[in-house]
């Protein structure tokens, strides 16, 4: 069995970021308003973020967050959800990757990684 680890793209770091997504859309203009749903961010990389909800979010939509960095960093993101698993209970982990993310702004996760490493 191949290593998840192995198949990704960018090294993933721990973060604990809180969302709300209040609005999820696809590219043909389909936009679901009023979701509510509470997302707990546990891992973020230069290419997206893994996190768990109790909501059914639907593989292929978008939604906008605002990435909060601990040093203070911070960018605002349009993020695309790619994979759904089931968690404990009633919650469900994804994997969503940032859409059109500038190289300026995917800098902000090397400059956090440095952060974590002289904490």
């Amino acid at each position: 069995m191949e290593n998840n680890q192995e198949r990704r793209r960018n090294k993933r770091l721990p973060i604990e970021l809180s969302l709300e997504i209040d609005e999820i859309f696809k590219q043909d203009n389909v936009i679901v308003s009023n979701i509510g749903a509470s997302i707990s961010v546990y891992d973020i990389s230069r290419s997206g973020i893994g996190f768990v909800s109790q909501a059914n979010l639907p593989i292929g939509y978008y939604f906008r967050g605002n990435i909060n960095f601990s040093n203070g960093d911070f960018f605002r993101v349009v993020i695309q959800i790619v994979r759904v698993g089931k968690e404990d209970g009633d919650m469900k982990a994804y994997g969503a990757e940032f859409v059109g993310l500038a190289p300026f702004l995917a800098d902000k996760v090397d400059h956090y990684e440095r952060s974590l490493k002289t904490e």
